[in-house]
């Protein structure tokens, strides 16, 4: 009898003592068993390393500690391609050491990917999750992102790029993800010129300007919203502001520009949202007043999304 596929999960984690263990648990619960779980250490000062070998040591075969050579720290990107590089899967999946899968996550979208061959990559919706807390109000401060098109769908390249470049807010979270292994491999992983800042969002703009992707209804992923993550941070040191023109949006953009000449993509419609992208940054003064209007609009549809996922199904 063959074997189900193998699903690689790649983990980097950076001083997560945390809520490392509450990840990794939600790992060892999925109804899916044919799964092994990549632990990256990315320099890790905490008791997050102790904290991987001892469920290496528990689960071998299972889970796999790695670090990088005398123990540095040399970011995402390159944390995440190491995992890749030494993981055996037919599948990829991305979990940050803060978030968590629910049961069924890796079962319900293997079944989905076996079904549509076609499909290079499948997601769904992402909880953004405040409710850990265990604090009424957190609870009710929890939200499903939205997706942007109709769920239950393949969709052919370049359409997503267009649509992302469009509404930022709709871009899938690195939780939410399955991908195959041989389109991660066709697109060389993760881009090591980029590690911190939007570094997920070049791995997803190669796969879906590579391959259609299924995009469907369910949630099987929670994003811990706290303030000790990467965003968190990133928007305190001000690095990152959804109301400000960034360095890091800069970056990217200049980088998509860049692999959308070499890839010779020409789209009208995902070139149009390029340039419109881009215009904040040609048009400085300009943006300082429309970039606070479009947050404010974006944030009042936010609102009102959440209050109807409250009363009616996904």
């Amino acid at each position: 009898m063959t074997p189900p596929p193998l699903v690689s999960i790649i983990t980097p984690f950076l001083n997560a003592e945390a809520f490392f263990e509450e990840m990794i648990e939600s790992v060892i619960a999925q109804t899916y068993g044919h799964w092994e779980l990549m632990l990256v250490d990315d320099g890790s000062t905490d008791s997050s390393t102790a904290i991987a070998q001892r469920y290496a040591a528990q689960y071998p075969g299972k889970i796999r500690y790695l670090d990088h050579e005398g123990h540095q720290n040399w970011g995402k990107s390159t944390s995440r391609n190491l995992g890749i590089q030494q993981s055996q899967g037919d599948y990829i999946a991305l979990l940050d050491a803060d978030d968590i899968f629910l049961p069924q996550k890796l079962e319900k979208q293997v079944a989905i990917l076996e079904t549509h061959s076609e499909a290079g990559m499948i997601y769904g919706p992402t909880l953004y999750w405040y409710g850990w807390t265990g604090q009424d109000g957190d609870r009710r401060r929890d939200r499903i992102a939205a997706l942007g098109l109709q769920a239950n769908s393949l969709v052919q390249p370049p359409h997503l790029m267009t649509l992302y470049l469009r509404k930022g807010g709709v871009v899938p979270c690195t939780c939410g993800l399955l991908v195959r292994r041989t389109l991660v491999d066709t697109i060389g992983g993760f881009d090591e010129t980029i590690q911190h800042m939007y570094e997920d969002q070049v791995f997803i703009v190669k796969v879906c300007l590579k391959a259609p992707v299924f995009v469907e209804q369910d949630c099987w992923d929670q994003y811990r919203q706290h303030d000790a993550s990467s965003s968190s941070v990133a928007i305190r040191e001000g690095e990152y502001h959804p109301l400000k023109l960034n360095a890091a949006r800069l970056k990217f953009l200049t980088w998509l520009g860049d692999y959308l000449a070499a890839e010779n993509i020409q789209d009208q419609l995902l070139m149009r949202a390029y340039q419109r992208a881009l215009w904040p940054y040609s048009h400085p003064q300009l943006a300082k007043i429309t970039l606070p209007a479009e947050y404010l609009v974006k944030r009042v549809l936010g609102s009102l999304a959440t209050a109807v996922q409250r009363v009616l199904p996904v």
